[in-house]
């Protein structure tokens, strides 16, 4: 069964489908076979180091960075399917150009998260959000792209390991599909992915424990100590592309941690992007039986008023993140 196959079958189920999302779809899947191609050559191809540029966030832009926003610009900008594209590598919005036909979907992608991984080959992703058009008029505006996240229409990723997957959902479950690069073609692999209520890891980087609260410390804590009828201690698995690390949690069972640096005390701040990151795997990870929470919040109820905002971000198996939110309001010490 190919994605293109599955996600057809599964638009049939719906009398008044367009077939727009999955045009959409399908525009997205090739762009990622293009990148998963390049991602493959990296260490004998020239796409390893820096372009020298620096991005919105201040950060140094890589090359395969670079390669992977202009590929997903150039296969989604002339199908018919977008008003307007958002990346987190570019500062404003991203119109449509004016000889292309304009569509009712927006859409918001990481183009290659965990890219500080890329020269040491490491597994790295593209994370996806889509959403309906809401204003007026032809052309999308910034305000198609401030939704909250649980107005999300459809959501994903693009995980480039040992094999290159991509896991998505329409609202409708979660289902995972491997690329056979013999065809070259996405198979369907994992079919209505669920992931457990309760893990046994944690995925945080300890090194900014100075800067946590004492709720995130405290939870850290409670996870590390002996007791046998709570499957504790926890098994700490961090490798640092946040794709990656929340593959195997969603799979396997367990929880990430990004909290919010504390280091200035009067503006305690997240690390990670609420558009291109926490939103869609959010979407992800609660349609497949998890939670995802900025220590108070809901992230899919976070009403986004930048585009390039950021956010803490817990998520994970249900049963974990409740329990961290359960340290957090109590503020319980190390």
């Amino acid at each position: 069964m190919t994605a293109q196959r599955h996600i057809i079958g599964q638009e049939r189920k719906y009398s008044r489908a367009t077939g727009s999302l999955t045009g959409l779809l399908m525009d997205l899947i090739y762009a990622s076979k293009v990148i998963s191609r390049e991602v493959n050559k990296a260490g004998i191809a020239d796409v390893l180091g820096l372009t020298g540029d620096k991005n919105v966030h201040g950060e140094e832009v890589k090359k395969l960075d670079e390669y992977a926003n202009m590929r997903l610009f150039q296969a989604m900008d002339h199908g018919g399917h977008l008003c307007v594209m958002a990346s987190e590598e570019n500062d404003e919005i991203i119109p449509i150009p004016q000889e292309f036909p304009k569509g009712k979907y927006v859409l918001l992608f990481d183009p290659l998260d965990g890219s500080s991984n890329i020269d040491v080959n490491v597994s790295i992703g593209t994370i996806f959000s889509i959403h309906r058009k809401k204003t007026d008029g032809e052309e999308g505006k910034l305000e198609d792209c401030l939704q909250k996240g649980r107005d999300q229409v459809a959501a994903g990723y693009v995980i480039y390991g040992s094999s290159t997957m991509l896991v998505f959902t329409t609202g409708q479950g979660v289902n995972g599909y491997t690329l056979d690069p013999s065809v070259g073609e996405f198979i369907l692999s994992h079919e209505d992915i669920k992931t457990p209520s309760k893990g046994k890891m944690y995925s945080v980087n300890e090194g900014n424990a100075n800067f946590w609260d004492d709720g995130t410390k405290g939870y850290i804590r409670y996870l590390k100590e002996k007791d046998a009828a709570s499957d504790r201690p926890y098994s700490l698995r961090y490798i640092g592309s946040l794709v990656a690390d929340f593959h195997r949690n969603l799979l396997c069972g367990g929880i990430f941690l990004y909290p919010a640096d504390l280091k200035d005390p009067k503006k305690p701040k997240g690390k990670l992007r609420l558009l291109y990151e926490a939103s869609p795997l959010a979407f992800i990870v609660e349609q497949a039986g998890g939670i995802a929470t900025d220590g108070t919040n809901n992230i899919l109820d976070i009403l986004p008023t930048e585009l390039h905002q950021k956010v803490p971000l817990i998520i994970g198996c249900k049963e974990d993140v409740l329990k961290y939110q359960e340290f957090v309001k109590n503020n319980s010490p190390l």
